[in-house]
This record gives structure tokens, sequence and C-alpha cells, in this order.
């Protein structure tokens, strides 16, 4: 009996541990130039594994609340509530979601999109590219 017992435990945690190897939750970004949390963004599954981030809590208030620099359809929006990210997709046999797009909308840039999670889930590595270079982030899972 106690080794069933203990089987299920282990399961269920195998599980909950499995579950949140995903970027899908609530993220705290952490700015990749100051190291301070900037804004919390919530990422779901927009429908057939694709990934759509927004930012749903501005945890340092932007000087300028819309995306003037955008240049898709985003351009003048609020930046609270915006959709940040688009398009990632889990790669086959990997724990790594690629081949979508993230915004940032302090300068307009859009890169092409990684989101690789790390310590069981509990961060999430965010790297953004340009043609060779790139910038990355290391958000914080808030849920």
């Amino acid at each position: 009996m106690k080794t069933a017992l203990a089987a299920l435990v282990l399961a269920l945690y195998a599980g909950s541990a499995a579950a949140q190897m995903t970027p899908v939750g609530l993220w705290r970004s952490i700015d990749d130039k100051s190291g301070e949390p900037k804004a919390e963004i919530r990422i779901r599954d927009g429908g057939s594994g694709v990934l759509v981030g927004v930012i749903e809590k501005a945890i340092v208030p932007s000087a300028v609340p819309t995306c003037e620099l955008c240049t898709d359809d985003r351009k003048g929006k609020p930046k609270l509530g915006m959709e940040v990210i688009r398009g990632a997709r889990k790669a086959e046999g990997q724990e790594v979601w690629e081949g979508g797009n993230i915004l940032d909308p302090d300068n307009g840039k859009t890169y092409t999109l990684r989101l690789t999670p790390l310590e069981g889930g509990a961060k999430l590595q965010v790297r953004g590219y340009i043609g060779p270079f790139f910038r990355t982030q290391t958000w914080v899972r808030v849920q």
C-alpha cells in the first residue's frame, strides 16, 4: 500500500513539473539592461499550439503609454494589453518554442523569438534575434 501511494505521489509531482516546462503562464519580465522587473506578460496557447503573449501589468510605468514606434497594427495602441508575442511553436523533440516574434514596445523593434524554459519551468529564457544579433532576457514565473 505504501509503495502504491508513493508511486501515485511521484506521478502527480512529475506531472505537475512537466506541465511547468512550458512558456504558458504569467511571467515577470526582467529588463536585460537594468536587471529590474519591468512588466508581467501572460503567455497562452492561442490555438493549434501557437503561443501569444500579452502585457498584463506594468511594474515600471512607461513614459509613453502607447507604442508610437511600432510599425504594424500595434502603432499608437496602448502598451498595457498589447500582444507582444506572436506565433511561437514548440520545436519538435525539444523543450524550445520558436518561429514567432516578440515586440519591444519601447523601441518598436520586432525580433525573431526563441523561448526556453529553465530551472524546471521557474524561469524562461527569452531571446530575440534580428539577423545575427540578439537580446536575451530571463523572465521569472509568477503563475
